[in-house]
């Protein structure tokens, strides 16, 4: 790896003065060159990007400001709460149990969790849940924090809400209720009955050596957290210029669904305690190093993990979709057993078998199997992309050149007659 302490360079005739630390292997040099322009060319201000290829990392860098209102650093250890990227490291729980026969995708959820039944969804199987297929967007009772912390009165909540569509006939992006979803499941087929955040911090974070949180303990310093630069209206306006109007539409315009499945959990994103509670949809915390890390043992099959083949086969199989478009998004999209997929147009990935989760305001995780590479990208400026953020994209690109021209090397080393 090629250790880079600081920069102060001139990118594009344009002086880059933010601190940038990390090393990049051999090879992957550009990637750290497109981790600067995001500062000198795209409004970054603070960030972190990582990835690991055939297990090992070869991309580590972070950079800017902790805070878009301070002078801090953003460094090595600091961790940022990353929306629905969180949603990918979840599905990881729910694979891991399926691999140990605790879960079966098919069958219904009433199956684990008697409850869950009323109001018309005791068909409702794991698969339609996870695709979003059930109709589960909207809850009746906004959830407080208190509420979120008293999970069995909160399985309550969940169990009697009624499906804002008749389950498996549409799919619609399930914004925050579908970790919580997630929690119950992982709650009731766990033989310990651990919640999703202790299930992910002892099944995975713990055996990787990873710093990801899905609860954030109480003894995380304030320090090591970023801030947020949040979404709002007068910046989605403003995002109308450079972003799909429809989408943008739909975030910040009262009564769409999109807009009414924020709504249910309305937190101040800044505020630690939104952190503590466990929302395994949204409030992960951690670094982008973590999150590539984990991401890195199902591009390497997951063995690492205890994913068994038939599971992992299963979670990176083309999906198949309830329904034309996404009807809370308004645009096609593709999810399969929690985790986002390329789908047909393969905006990330080098294959339909990746799979992984964006969250709002440009974060984003994946693993590519094919391509053996766990990638991840986390920053405290949130913007309005649905997909290829800029900063995000420019950086994902350039670790995949990099692969290309690994590759190539390499062919050339094995086509190159030995000298006797």
């Amino acid at each position: 790896m090629t250790a880079h302490p600081s920069s102060a360079e001139i990118v594009e005739g344009k002086c880059m003065t933010s601190r940038i630390g990390g090393s990049v292997a051999s090879g992957f040099e550009e990637v750290r060159y497109e981790f600067e322009r995001n500062f000198a060319g795209r409004g970054e201000i603070g960030a972190a990007v990582a990835a690991y290829w055939r297990g090992e990392k070869v991309v580590d860098l972070w950079g800017g400001r902790r805070s878009p209102w301070s002078g801090e650093p953003w460094n090595e250890d600091t961790m940022v709460v990353v929306m629905s990227t969180t949603k990918g490291l979840s599905a990881m729980t729910l694979a891991i149990a399926n691999s140990r026969g605790w879960l079966d995708y098919d069958a219904p959820v009433a199956r684990y969790w008697p409850e869950f039944a009323e109001n018309g969804k005791g068909a409702v199987t794991v698969r339609q849940l996870l695709n979003h297929e059930a109709g589960l967007v909207l809850l009746d009772e906004e959830l407080s924090i208190d509420t979120l912390a008293d999970l069995d009165y909160l399985a309550t909540i969940l169990a009697r809400q009624k499906p804002a569509w008749p389950p498996g006939s549409a799919h619609g992006y399930h914004t925050m209720t579908l970790g919580l979803y997630m929690q119950e499941l992982i709650r009731h087929v766990d033989p310990q009955h651990r919640t999703l955040g202790q299930f992910f911090h002892e099944e995975i974070a713990e055996p990787l050596g990873i710093e990801f949180y899905i609860g954030l303990p109480s003894w995380i310093p304030g320090s090591r957290l970023a801030v947020l630069q949040q979404l709002s209206r007068a910046r989605g306006l403003m995002a109308l210029r450079y972003t799909p109007i429809n989408i943008t539409m739909r975030m910040i315009a009262p009564g769409t669904l999109l807009r009414r499945s924020f709504l249910g959990i309305n937190f101040d994103w800044n505020d630690r305690r939104s952190y503590e509670v466990e929302v395994p949809a949204g409030n992960g915390v951690g670094t982008a190093r973590a999150i590539a890390r984990a991401y890195s043992a199902f591009a390497e099959g997951g063995a690492e993990l205890g994913i068994t083949r038939k599971t992992f086969e299963a979670i990176t199989a083309r999906p198949v979709i309830a329904g034309e478009k996404d009807v809370v998004l308004g645009v096609p999209s593709y999810f399969s057993l929690g985790f986002l997929r390329p789908g047909p147009s393969g905006f990330f990935g080098s294959s339909e078998r990746s799979l992984g989760a964006p969250g709002a305001g440009g974060s984003f995780g994946f693993a590519d199997p094919d391509a053996h590479l766990g990638f991840a990208y986390v920053m405290n400026k949130l913007d309005f992309y649905l997909e290829n953020d800029p900063r995000e994209k420019a950086l994902r690109e350039a670790v995949y050149r990099a692969i290309a021209r690994q590759g190539a090397r390499r062919r050339t080393v094995e086509l190159t007659p030995s000298l006797v």
